[in-house]
């Protein structure tokens, strides 16, 4: 039975050793192809991580927000030919990355779908925010208009005082700070706010403050990976 392997990838850079399991590498090192949402990315990584082969012989199938279910669909034959890696830019797969159709294709072309651990900055960041780790939300990326983005987070803060629960939510690096006026224009003084940016690297940056506290003062976020966490 062919595999498709889920290959966790670093979110910051120079940081392979702290976060792959050997194991983990090993599998990377035995495979020959991938789905990669980034062809740039993955070869960079593949090249870092010392794969046994050339990148010119390896084989990478590209899967990405802009892919369609034809596209999806072709992929199938190379899957059940031999074991597949499925690489995100950064991160673990399908989770706020393209690829949960392709494994769904898996699922039902007889397929066995493996996850390998490796970091996830949506669980790290809810795990060291202090916020409710037994109900939360992940909300993705919120509405691009201020408008549409302010009503949404909204919605969100009385979802978390309803439903007593931590909500995730993510943006474009370069639209933190926007999103953060936002949050703070919004948001109740008392709601919990966790900003967690630069995970696991050099200058990793996670602290949980009411929004009355983060209106003396936040950290400069512009072009920082960021995960933002609400509690009310």
């Amino acid at each position: 039975m062919p595999v498709l392997y889920l290959v966790p990838t670093p979110i910051a850079d120079h940081t392979i050793d702290k976060v792959l399991p050997e194991y983990v590498i090993s599998v990377i090192h035995s495979l020959k192809q991938f789905v990669v949402e980034d062809f740039k990315a993955a070869r960079r990584f593949l090249s870092k991580l010392k794969h046994p082969l050339e990148i010119n012989q390896l084989k990478l199938m590209e899967l990405n927000e802009h892919s369609k279910v034809s596209d999806i669909q072709s992929l199938l034959p190379s899957l059940l030919a031999e074991n597949t890696g499925v690489l995100s830019e950064a991160g673990l797969p399908c989770l706020a990355d393209p690829g949960s159709t392709l494994v769904h294709l898996a699922h039902e072309n007889n397929i066995k779908v493996i996850p390998l651990t490796g970091p996830s900055s949506i669980f790290m960041a809810l795990i060291s925010s202090g916020l409710n780790g037994q109900s939360f939300s992940f909300a993705g990326y919120l509405p691009v208009k201020r408008n549409e983005r302010q009503a949404r987070l909204r919605v969100l803060e009385k979802r978390s005082a309803v439903e007593k629960q931590t909500q995730i939510f993510i943006e474009t690096p370069y639209r933190n700070m926007l999103l953060l006026e936002d949050i703070l224009y919004c948001c109740k003084s008392d709601t919990m706010l966790t900003i967690a940016a630069g995970i696991t690297g050099v200058d990793e940056y996670i602290l949980t403050q009411s929004i009355k506290m983060w209106k003396a003062g936040v950290p400069d976020l512009k072009k920082r990976p960021t995960v933002f966490l609400l509690q009310a």
